[in-house]
């Protein structure tokens, strides 16, 4: 079996790798800039100053980017901040543990940071995946037509799982293509896929009907070659695909079979 991740996008997004640039030269521009008041300003002061740095560069990128500017930022203050100037080296006892500091907390601030941001996203997630639920509830219960809610939870899931296509068979279970379980994993024949790894399999994957324990239909999913869905996303879908076949069970389709 050949898995439909081989298109799958690699590398870091744009976002990530320009916040790694900057973790690279941010620092070194910050301890430059600082250069012509070095004198008089503590060295503790323009610690905590190329510490803000590293934070603005782990919020807007990832936490390797903070990682890199937490380690840019002890280097360039040794360089250009601590005697003898242009060196890397310090015999300041003060100033190596104000160094050593420096990388330490920016390499812990940095890791809040990138998680505060991991963080929102993932509640942002949480409500789009809550609002699609909600609103295919409130459809089934003030609609008559369980082919509307049907049709609703079909565009849903294209949306949902960034699906080229999808259908709905009724009532039918031709053949045995691979199918997205109740547990958000994904089955071919009697085997795991594992769909985080390796993507979609090749051809469409069926995603079961069920309303009060009898099978109603499937939806026939239609993936976008390289894309992964989340196991968030996958077990919203199987709870839409569960809201269409209770829609079904109300309506009474004469098809209904047990579940199996």
């Amino acid at each position: 079996m050949s898995s439909g991740g081989g298109g799958r996008m690699t590398g870091y997004p744009l976002r990530d790798r320009l916040a790694l640039v900057a973790g690279l030269a941010g620092p070194f521009l910050v301890a430059l800039a600082l250069v012509p008041f070095r004198t008089d300003l503590s060295n503790t002061n323009a610690a905590l100053i190329l510490v803000v740095m590293v934070v603005a560069v782990a919020a807007v990128g990832n936490r390797v980017a903070g990682a890199v500017a937490a380690l840019s930022a002890a280097a360039w203050f040794d360089f250009f901040l601590t005697r003898p100037y242009e060196r890397f080296t310090m015999t300041d006892t003060d100033d190596i543990e104000t160094a050593v500091l420096l990388l330490v907390v920016g390499l812990v601030v940095s890791q809040l940071a990138a998680r505060a941001r991991r963080l929102e996203v993932i509640t942002v997630t949480d409500a789009d995946h809550l609002r699609r639920i909600h609103e295919t509830a409130d459809l089934t219960r003030t609609t008559k037509s369980a082919d509307t809610v049907v049709e609703h939870v079909r565009r849903e899931l294209i949306e949902l799982l960034t699906l080229r296509g999808c259908r709905f068979e009724y009532g039918t279970l031709m053949g045995q293509p691979p199918r997205l379980e109740q547990d958000g994993t994904v089955a071919v024949g009697r085997r795991h896929w594992d769909v985080d790894h390796g993507g979609w399999p090749d051809g469409e994957t069926e995603l079961r009907a069920y309303g009060n324990g009898h099978y109603f239909g499937r939806f026939m999913l239609d993936p976008t070659p390289g894309t992964v869905p989340s196991l968030k996303a996958r077990l919203v879908a199987v709870t839409l695909a569960d809201q269409a076949g209770a829609a079904l069970d109300t309506a009474g389709l004469s098809q209904a079979r047990p579940r199996v």
